[in-house]
Formats: C-alpha cells, structure tokens, sequence
C-alpha cells in the first residue's frame, strides 16, 4: 500500500524493503497511543519503537471497507469516516441530545445534536479494562466537544454487557432507555437510509439478547424505530457449552443436528468431522449436555448456523477469531452454483419459523455423495436467500432492510437483494455505518429520540431499571 503520511515515505526510503504494518495493540485491546502505554503493553512483542514529539489525542483504528451490490459496505467505521454524522431521520433538528452506548462486541458510541448523529470511532470489544478505559474517553471526548449533557442514554438490553454497567454506575441521574438488540439493528438501517418505515427487517447476526430470554440472531422483524414485532425467526436450536460454541462451530453444528436426528446423531452422524473432532470421552458428557439442556442455550442465530455448515463441512472446528466459520465458507462458495436447498417456512403460531432441517438433510446427502465444497455452499447461500423472499412474500410489507453481521456476507447480501428486487421489494443495506454491531448505537439513538418525543409528546416509555 501506499505511505499515508509523508513520514511513511521516509520511513520506506530509508529502510529500502517491504514492511509489514499492523495496529500497535494486543488482540481486543485499543492501539496505544502514549509512548509509555506502548512499551509497558508492547514491550514483549516489538523490537524497537518510533517516538515523535508530537502527542496522539486519540486512538482511531484503520477503517476496513469492501465493496457489495457495487457500493461500498463500512465493516469497520473509523479513521476517514468517524465522527461524520449521520443524518438521522427520526432525530428532529430541535430534539434534545442523545447519548447511546452501543453494544459488547464491535463497540462505538453516538450523540444526537441538532437532529444528526455523530457515531464515533471503533473503539471494540468491551472484554479487557483496557477497551473499557478507552470506550470512557471516547464517551466524555463526545460530549466534551459538542459541549452537552445528555437528555436521556440509550444502551442495550442485555444486562450484563460493559455498556450497560458503565450507564448504571456513572449515569444515574440521566433517563435510560434499554433497547433490544435487533431492534437496534433495524433502526440503524433505516436511519442511515433516511426511511422512518416500516419495514420489514431482516436481522440476522451471531448473539443478542432476545426479549423471550433465548439467544436471538434470525430474526425478522416489522417495524420502525418506534417500535416492532418479531414475525419469523430461524429454527431454534442449543448451543452446547454456550459461548465456547462461538469458538468451536463443531458445537454449533452438534446443537442442529441433535435438534434434528436427537440421541441418534451420534451414531448417524459419526463419520462427520464435527462429531469425529470431539474425544470419546468428551461425546457422553456433551449427550448429556443436550439432553437435559444443561449450559445449553437455545438459540436462532445465523451465525451459529454459518458456524455450523462450515463445521459439517470440515472446514473449521475451531475459530481463531471471531467470524471466521463464516468467512470460509463465504470464500470457498462457487457463485456459479444455481441450485439451491429446500427450506421450509411454516407457521401455525404467531411466528413464522425457518425450519433449517430440509436444507441440512439434503446438505449432508450431497457431502456425502461427493459434492463439491463449493458447490454445497452456494446451494446453501441460495437456499437462505430464498428463505428471506418468501418470509417476506408471506408478511407482505414491501421494504425489506438487511441489516446484522450475517450481511457482511457479499454473497448473500447481494443475492438476497437481487430475488427481493425480482420480486417486487423496495431493500435497504448499510453502506457508511456497519451491519455489524459497529451500526448498534446509531440504532439506539434512532429508538430512544422517538421514545424520547413521545414522552414530549405525553406518552411515558422510558425507565430507570429496563
């Protein structure tokens, strides 16, 4: 690449062969940005350090763009785009201002003024004290500069996440407003397109706290930013080991095929590597495990299906980062591949379920036919694809927003937009704030400046406690 400052030009004249250049942080924490800070944190790793008497005010990450429908797709919002604001369509210009805190993963924060929303930097994972250290700067950088005092702070629902602790313990004079994950993924889309809705939103990534108390992640939802209702979902399914399944897709793809073939996936399934993967002393406890539902929680995420489908593949039984199922099954994906697997949708309640089963049948029929690898997953994109045009045929709202980390997937994306467009849907994509959970306090703010005016308006929804 290019030096992005003359100092990199000098830098490379000087040392006269290729160098490798990374952020100056440990994995999940922020970049040091004093030069003591990084030797203290870096001291271990790095042979030498460049100084300069020049002060960094702080941090921003590299910002990481691909392209997807032709345009460009923000995965990671930061130098060269934060803090930008966002005109933010249910944020009136007279409103008062808004801080939202965002989520756990993929941290950012936001501040409405004057009907704008200005998202910040990529701060991260809010898992080291570090991250949280630097999530407060960015917190008190904000409202420093815009010189306000919020009038309410959206954060999520989730009660265990960073952001809504630091809200309880340092904002306890400010009216909170909890707002549901997925909730905030759509209205994040339909803020950064400027559409008030409804829509129907079809928001799908790996976890978030879901109002029945399960793990949600395939979700369709229809509404706005003031208020919606979870229409359809991905069949549920358990998560054997709960979070460790994030870092071990095998256990995602345990929990599908349990749900499907129960106790008999162990001798059904065991050719498949994810089952080989395990020990044989590991498979009774894990039996258990799913049997009597013990630290096993149900869940309807799209990315533990993703997780899963690369796991019976062969693909990935371990990840090493967060994502990276997903991102290998996206790669080995023949997009000339026209077919795809059989899903059903049926109802019979108040949701609309996405059974999954037929397509994993048929799946596990061609892998072991044969099939090519690339072959198997663009005949499983296409099938999820399908899956999204007749959800959306059956709740007949004509705007269709995509929103969720899933939606990072250029493949999917842009063959779930191209049969919606086919079928007559007005679709919606992020392109300046992420899909991710990077998009989650633009959506917060979106949800809370509409609750906010209705309690103007005479119509109490905020609370103290969520």
């Amino acid at each position: 690449m290019l030096p992005s400052t003359p100092l990199h030009g000098v830098l490379m004249q000087d040392l006269g062969s290729p160098v490798v250049a990374t952020s100056g942080n440990r994995t999940d924490e922020p970049i040091c940005i004093a030069e003591r800070e990084a030797v203290a944190r870096l001291g271990a790793i790095a042979d030498g350090f460049l100084v300069h008497d020049r002060p960094i005010a702080r941090h921003c990450d590299d910002s990481v763009v691909r392209v997807v429908r032709g345009q460009e797709l923000v995965l990671r919002r930061a130098r060269g785009y934060a803090p930008l604001p966002v005109r933010c369509a249910p944020v009136e210009a007279s409103a008062p201002p808004i801080l939202a805190v965002g989520g756990h993963l993929k941290n950012t924060v936001a501040l409405t003024v004057g009907g704008q929303a200005f998202v910040s930097q990529h701060i991260g994972d809010l898992d080291s004290p570090e991250a949280c250290a630097a999530f407060e700067r960015v917190v008190a950088d904000l409202l420093r500069l815009y010189d306000v005092r919020p009038a309410a702070v959206a954060h999520d629902l989730h009660p265990d996440y960073s952001s809504t602790r630091w809200v309880e313990r340092n904002l306890p004079g400010i009216p909170r407003i909890p707002v549901q994950h997925h909730h905030a993924h759509l209205a994040s889309c339909l803020a950064e397109n400027e559409v008030a809705g409804p829509a129907l939103g079809v928001t799908w990534d790996g976890t978030g706290y879901g109002l029945d108390g399960t793990v949600w992640g395939g979700e369709f939802l229809l509404g706005d930013a003031a208020e919606v209702r979870r229409v359809a979902s991905l069949r549920p399914f358990r998560l054997p080991g709960g979070e460790r399944a994030v870092e071990e897709p095998r256990r995602s793809a345990l929990g599908l095929l349990f749900a499907m073939l129960g106790d008999e996936l162990w001798q059904t399934g065991a050719e498949l590597a994810c089952v080989r993967s395990f020990a044989a002393g590991e498979r009774p406890v894990l039996a258990r495990m799913l049997c009597r539902g013990l630290n096993s929680p149900v869940t309807s995420s799209a990315g533990r299906l993703f997780d899963a489908v690369a796991a019976l593949l062969g693909i990935r039984q371990r990840s090493g980062f967060e994502g990276q199922a997903a991102m290998e099954v996206e790669h080995v994906t023949d997009e000339a591949e026209a077919g795809a697997y059989p899903v059903h949708v049926r109802g019979g309640g108040p949701l609309l379920i996405v059974d999954w089963e037929p397509m994993l049948r048929t799946l596990l029929q061609d892998l072991s036919g044969g099939v090519p690898l690339g072959r198997i997953a663009g005949r499983f994109h296409n099938a999820l694809a399908a899956a999204i045009v007749e959800v959306a045929t059956e709740i007949g709202c004509r705007r269709v927003a995509l929103t969720g980390g899933v939606f990072q997937n250029r493949i999917l994306s842009e063959r779930a937009a191209e049969r919606l467009g086919r079928a007559g849907f007005r679709v919606y994509t992020h392109q300046r704030i992420p899909p991710n959970d990077g998009g989650i306090s633009l959506g917060q703010a979106a949800v809370a400046a509409t609750r906010l005016a209705r309690v103007e308006g005479g119509c109490s929804v905020l609370g103290r406690a969520g």
